[in-house]
């Protein structure tokens, strides 16, 4: 009968701690309502206006290739790297970068044969100079 007893009151005194930790919390954030997060105003850095929205999208457009369409304003020099074709680099790209490992094999390396690429360069400064490094041998 006293181990009934004391177990209610531990029990009785564990659930009015609860309660009380559970008023008191709610009070506190009733007290006051504006304290959800504050967020900065969205201000991106475009200088877009809205009288000069259709200028701000043709030119977004101008600057998005489009695959298989030669640009009128495509500069002399060669692009530093090319999307791959059909999972293969085409010629004239044949270092393979993958984005995942951030890692460039050349020809004859080890696993060149089995690298996938998702991008294709002509030269492997033009690779480190994207951030990848040279595979090791």
């Amino acid at each position: 009968m006293a181990t009934l007893l004391r177990r209610m009151f531990w029990l009785a005194l564990l659930g009015g701690g609860a309660y009380g930790g559970w008023s008191w919390w709610s009070r506190n954030r009733a007290a006051h309502p504006d304290a959800a997060p504050a967020w900065p105003p969205f201000d991106p850095d475009t200088g877009a206006t809205s009288t000069d929205a259709g200028a701000d999208t043709a030119r977004v457009a101008a600057a998005v290739p489009i695959a298989g369409v030669a640009s009128t304003a495509a500069a002399p020099e060669q692009r530093a790297w090319v999307e791959p074709i059909d999972g293969a680099c085409p010629d004239g790209y044949p270092i393979k970068a993958n984005d995942n490992s951030g890692i460039y094999h050349v020809p004859g390396g080890r696993f060149y044969e089995r690298t996938a690429p998702e991008r294709c360069y002509a030269t492997a400064e033009g690779a480190e100079a994207d951030g990848y490094r040279a595979a090791k041998a």
